[in-house]
């Protein structure tokens, strides 16, 4: 089983970023557009809401799409990491993520880092690019 599923290990990383991009548009999609579901009223670009939802537009579309992905990653998860400490202040409601509502906050840090170091993987932009003699 286990040279099965390592076979398949590069596609996998491919469809992982991919999905992660794409959920990670949506935060930007509600911030800015109220789309698909209602979001925060009167966001401007210099605030800290318009600067999230610039954020997760713009890199988690480059996420998504494997263009640039390891720098795009980097910093979704340094953003990530500043929702949770600074702008959720999530330990005033106590340590554990399951306890301060942080679970996901912290699940995109820790999965858009590792997305940081590893890379977009064979389906992508990036992969793409270096292909080209």
């Amino acid at each position: 089983m286990e040279s099965t599923l390592n076979k398949y290990q590069p596609q996998m990383l491919s469809v992982m970023r991919i999905m992660f991009g794409l959920l990670y548009i949506s935060h930007g999609l509600v911030k800015w557009f109220g789309f698909p579901i209602a979001g925060p009223p009167n966001v401007t670009l210099f605030s800290i809401l318009g600067a999230a939802g610039i954020i997760e537009i713009v890199c988690g579309t480059l996420v998504a799409l494997g263009l640039f992905t390891r720098y795009a990653a980097i910093i979704i998860s340094g953003q990530m990491a500043v929702a949770y400490f600074y702008y959720a202040n999530r330990l005033s409601r106590g340590f554990m993520p399951i306890q301060n509502g942080g679970v996901l906050d912290v699940a995109y840090c820790f999965a858009f880092l590792y997305l940081g170091f590893a890379g977009g993987g064979p389906w992508s932009l990036d992969a793409m690019w270096r292909k080209k003699p």
